[in-house]
């Protein structure tokens, strides 16, 4: 596994030719690519650089109407073709943990109809899908129906979708607040794990209270284990990016520098 910087989580958003000199400064090994600019050029950025690719975003909105479904469906190609073009094989999206017009059965089905074409899309320009469930309790609190928010219930879908190149997004903090644990981490493949995000949890804070855009750096508060998690990553070999994805305010204080450097150390603190 590799650190690499998702540019947009972290506040350092921007034209690739300032975000990849600074990350490579830093101490980065890769960077999530904006696939919007020019693939010729942005290609041999990350060569002169020796950077890796790192993911991309679903740009496809299917959690809303089906003609927003569509729409996104049929330009899927072209963005799946840019990031082929970069040599990106990861992409990845998140599920609403709930839902008040749809139940966890009609919404499950809904998943799968929709997904099952996106990922199929993906796999023919050499993408894979990564699914990120969505754990804290607080993200469900007032919904009428609740939906996927445990690795249990996304690897039902994955198996539903029945697209192997169907995968995991692994975000440590999801995984602290839905109540999982290590076995579950090593019951798992490489092939499995798409992308990983880590951050750490406020301290003093109830894990049913935490609240999803309130997280620290990796390492900051110690709540969320992340030796072991990331340790149970190695076990099972683990080859593919590691990001931060913190939501910290006190990062917006920092320069770009400082940011990137405050970024790339709580990752390094914590890789195996």
């Amino acid at each position: 596994m590799y650190p690499n910087l998702c540019p947009g989580a972290v506040g350092l958003g921007g034209a690739m030719a300032d975000v990849l000199p600074l990350a490579e400064r830093v101490g980065f090994s890769g960077v999530d690519p904006n696939v919007s600019e020019p693939t010729a050029a942005l290609k041999d950025l990350y060569g002169s650089l020796s950077l890796r690719v790192g993911s991309v975003g679903l740009p496809l909105e299917f959690r809303d109407t089906e003609a927003k479904f569509r729409q996104g469906l049929a330009d899927l190609p072209d963005f799946a073709s840019r990031a082929q073009q970069l040599q990106c094989t990861r992409c990845a999206t998140w599920l609403r943990p709930a839902s008040d017009t749809l139940t966890y059965r009609e919404n499950f089905v809904l998943h799968v109809r929709r997904l099952r074409p996106v990922a199929e899309i993906l796999a023919r320009h050499g993408l894979r899908l990564g699914l990120e469930f969505v754990g804290p309790a607080t993200s469900r609190q007032g919904k009428r129906c609740e939906f996927i928010h445990t690795l249990a219930q996304l690897q039902e879908l994955r198996a539903a979708i029945g697209v192997e190149t169907v995968g995991i997004l692994l975000d440590a903090w999801h995984w602290y607040t839905s109540g999982s644990n290590l076995d579950e981490l090593r019951e798992l493949a490489n092939d499995d794990v798409v992308l990983v995000h880590v951050s750490d949890a406020p301290a003093a804070i109830p894990v049913d209270e935490q609240l999803d855009n309130k997280r620290e750096l990796p390492g900051q508060t110690g709540v969320i284990d992340l030796a072991a998690f990331m340790g149970a990553l190695d076990d099972i070999g683990y080859d593919g990016p590691v990001s931060v994805e913190p939501f910290c305010e006190r990062l917006q204080e920092f320069s770009r520098e400082e940011r990137a450097e405050a970024v790339v150390d709580s990752l390094l603190g914590i890789m195996p």
